[in-house]
């Protein structure tokens, strides 16, 4: 009979970690007061849930609450990327586009802070910009000074950019000055990770078509893992992210290689 009971309470909990992922995901993040009450337990019990997905990858614990981590079978839109972390994302992207130096050829990542790089880029000079992302493409293309360069390959409808060999093989005969890259997680000790192996061979292409590599990211994608890694962090000359990111931990990922900064 205790066996029995046993396996009941398992059972139940595992639909509540459940329902408390698919919360997650649905919002972007959630509140342990707020879920507790929506699923009639105690914070506590919500605190040891969320300790157990986090344990397991599925998502990432903050102070009162968590959100989802993106993963082989979970990856958030760009249309609902856009919306998260705005003043901090338009930040990096400032420092990001600094960073240009006398570059002339440009990667730009698919992603909500790289589109906001290439926004950000000087339009006074010449400048030609390869990238997978159809917003990017479309945001650059009536600059009269800069090239666009849209790499081919079957479009992905949630990040509205190109994937597979095709832009992959294009992308391998380049040698480009600076490539600005964006990742759904990143960690000293996995690297830069991505959900999808298609994304994940285009990311890797870049890195090693450029002489300099600028990573871009809010503080949240720092410890995450996702699927596929396609670069480590030592690969990149700077690391930018915002002031949430602790000081201590930005040190580590500096005593890696890069330069980091926090603005």
């Amino acid at each position: 009979m205790d066996a029995e009971t046993g396996r009941v309470i398992l059972a139940e909990g595992e639909e509540r970690r459940r329902r408390i992922v698919s919360a997650a995901r649905r919002a972007g993040a959630i509140g342990v007061t707020a879920i507790a009450a929506d699923l009639g337990v105690s914070r506590e019990t919500v605190r040891r849930d969320l300790g157990a997905l986090e344990r397991r990858g599925l998502v990432r614990r903050t102070h009162g609450g968590a959100f989802p981590v993106e993963s082989a079978g979970f990856e958030t839109t760009l249309e609902f990327r856009t919306g998260l972390h705005v003043p901090e994302k338009i930040r990096i992207a400032a420092a990001a586009a600094a960073l240009l130096g006398d570059a002339e050829t440009v990667f730009m990542d698919e992603g909500s802070t790289p589109q906001l790089i290439a926004e950000a880029l000087p339009d006074d000079r010449p400048l030609t910009v390869v990238t997978a992302s159809l917003a990017t493409a479309l945001g650059l293309a009536a600059r009269p000074k800069t090239t666009v360069l849209l790499l081919g390959g079957r479009v992905r409808g949630g990040t509205m950019a190109t994937v597979d060999h095709w832009a992959a093989r294009t992308l391998s005969d380049f040698v480009i000055d600076l490539a600005y890259l964006s990742a759904n997680g990143i960690s000293r000790e996995h690297g830069l990770t991505t959900p999808d192996p298609r994304v994940s061979e285009v990311k890797r292409q870049a890195v090693r078509a450029s002489r300099r590599r600028v990573f871009a990211g809010v503080y949240s994608k720092f410890g995450a893992v996702s699927f596929c890694r396609f670069a480590e962090a030592r690969a990149f000359d700077t690391i930018i992210t915002d002031t949430r990111l602790p000081q201590n931990e930005a040190r580590r990922y500096g005593l890696l290689g890069p330069e980091v900064l926090r603005v």
